[in-house]
């Protein structure tokens, strides 16, 4: 039975290890589903609710195994998705940050009230500047916030928006054409990690699968530690310097979903429940499940 893998580039652990043939040698009939080439999905009102197209395709029959940021998840348990986390990173805080212009006047997160926020709308883009609004006394509904994802830094560049959550290495080119103001480092929110996850049944169903795919990312990943710039060469679009530095710049392998990320997490979907974002509250505890940890840390 063919396994399908979703990837894409902003999971750079997938998007390597797609092009690199890894994970055939212990699972030949795979196929690589790319997240570009689907259907968009529903993309709600920023101010009311949560795309869900990641956990949509999990259900659906798109793919069987996805790594995402650690929004998608949470939504999917929001949408009454029974999903079970897979593995996580280390923190990613150099990955992105919420940026102004020098010259806005905007010189802290309570300056945002009243004011647009461009993000990539149900990545963790959601939950950092949710959680840099409660650091700040404000709630969602105190911004516009506008969901834009292939052109937000062009839109960031020509003033349409306030403030821009942008991720590397797309904040580069952004670095080079204009004087920024970090709002808030990333790492006094929240760990910003990449997460890997799939559904309750294909993991009962498929112990197998899960493990070759889960060995064959930490083999990738131990690569990509060690050549960064031939990894920098795989991915699209942006020049292939930008990739490397962004490459440069993260954390490495898969560890085990631990008790400190759970609550972490899980104050992450209070927020997006009492946003109104989420449809119901969630229980993160309830996809996490020992079995799957110690196959990641045995992997290791």
């Amino acid at each position: 039975m063919t396994t399908r893998v979703g990837y894409f580039p902003q999971n750079n652990s997938l998007w390597v290890l797609a092009r690199r043939g890894v994970l055939e040698r212990s699972l030949p009939d795979v196929a690589w589903v790319d997240l570009r080439d689907l259907a968009p999905g529903d993309r709600p009102d920023p101010r009311t609710g949560l795309p869900s197209v990641h956990s949509d395709h999990l259900f659906d029959g798109g793919y069987d195994f996805i790594g995402t940021g650690a929004t998608p998840p949470i939504t999917a348990q929001g949408n009454g998705r029974d999903i079970v986390y897979v593995a996580m990173s280390e923190p990613r805080h150099e990955n992105g940050r919420l940026v102004a212009h020098a010259d806005s006047g905007i010189r802290e997160v309570a300056d945002l009230k009243g004011r647009r926020v461009a993000l990539g709308h149900g990545s963790w883009q959601t939950t950092l500047v949710l959680l840099a609004l409660e650091k700040a006394g404000l709630t969602w509904a105190d911004i516009e916030p506008v969901d834009v994802y292939d052109d937000a830094a062009r839109r960031f560049l020509d003033r349409e928006v306030d403030a821009w959550v942008g991720s590397y290495p797309y904040l580069t080119a952004v670095e080079e054409q204009a004087e920024l103001r970090d709002l808030v480092p990333t790492d006094t929110l929240f760990s910003h990690r990449s997460m890997w996850f799939t559904s309750r049944a294909w993991a009962d169903s498929h112990p197998g699968e899960l493990a070759a795919i889960v060995g064959a990312l930490q083999e990738s990943d131990r690569w990509v530690a060690e050549n960064p710039a031939e990894a920098a060469a795989l991915f699209p679009g942006l020049d292939t310097a930008a990739w490397e530095h962004a490459l440069r710049t993260r954390p490495w392998g898969l560890h085990p979903v631990d008790e400190e990320f759970v609550a972490e997490q899980q104050h992450a979907a209070d927020l997006l429940h009492a946003a109104g974002l989420l449809k119901r509250s969630v229980r993160v505890a309830d996809a996490v499940r020992p079995d799957i940890n110690r196959l990641v840390e045995q992997s290791r």
